[in-house]
């Protein structure tokens, strides 16, 4: 039976269940928080962001998620640098130019601070002579480090990243550092071998079109083979 779980990733914690870093030096992984052997994450969510994890033990379903040729949408709650007024958000709607191309059209609006929002270990770095805002941004790719790149694109540095919603899962009722097991939607299979091309008819279909095609240019009668002299 597959198996959907929802994690409200903390800062500072590797989106993995083992650390291959340098000896000595242990980071937390998921195996610190979640104990469900045979599930991954379906997608990455950098070490220094927050937020929602999904994971599964489905193949299909973990590609259904993470694979950005689906442009399943995610959302996220991000604390920038400054007050980003009205062109700056519609530069992000209508796509930012970064060094690996034009990013997709992406949803954005200024939000107030998230309701019951955790404190941050540690807290962000805060100066006092420049003010901070939230927005909320909706994107459909799944570039490496795209939000952040993003909003330093329209000259608001992110100073918190939170990813609240994947599709329709989010982080609702779900407080940092716990999981739980979600309802698994139906992933279709693989085609039937029925619905699967028939190559014996493929090849048929197209011998039968050179025959015609032969016949057109001899006047409708089949070329007669030569005769050797």
């Amino acid at each position: 039976m597959t198996r959907l779980i929802r994690f409200n990733k903390p800062f500072d914690v590797l989106p993995q269940f083992t650390d291959r870093s340098t000896e000595g030096d242990p980071r937390k992984t998921l195996s610190d928080f979640i104990d469900c052997p045979g599930v991954y994450p379906a997608g990455r969510l950098d070490r220094d962001s927050e937020g929602l994890i999904l994971l599964t033990d489905n193949g299909r379903l973990q590609a259904r998620i993470s694979d950005p040729r689906n442009k399943m949408a995610k959302t996220y709650w991000v604390q920038v640098e400054g007050t980003p007024d009205e062109a700056a958000l519609q530069a992000l709607r209508q796509g930012v130019e970064l060094k690996d191309g034009l990013t997709n059209p992406a949803k954005a609006r200024r939000i107030d601070e998230p309701a019951g929002l955790w404190a941050r270990t540690p807290p962000i770095r805060v100066r006092k002579s420049v003010p901070d805002t939230w927005i909320e941004l909706t994107i459909t790719e799944g570039r490496n480090r795209q939000v952040r790149r993003m909003t330093a694109a329209v000259g608001h540095p992110t100073l918190r990243l939170i990813r609240y919603a994947i599709g329709a899962w989010t982080l609702d009722g779900l407080a940092q550092a716990k999981w739980e097991d979600l309802e698994p939607p139906k992933v279709p299979g693989r085609p039937k071998p029925a619905q699967l091309p028939n190559r014996r008819a493929q090849a048929r279909r197209a011998k039968e079109k050179a025959k015609d095609t032969e016949q057109k240019k001899t006047g409708g009668k089949a070329r007669k083979p030569r005769r050797p002299s």
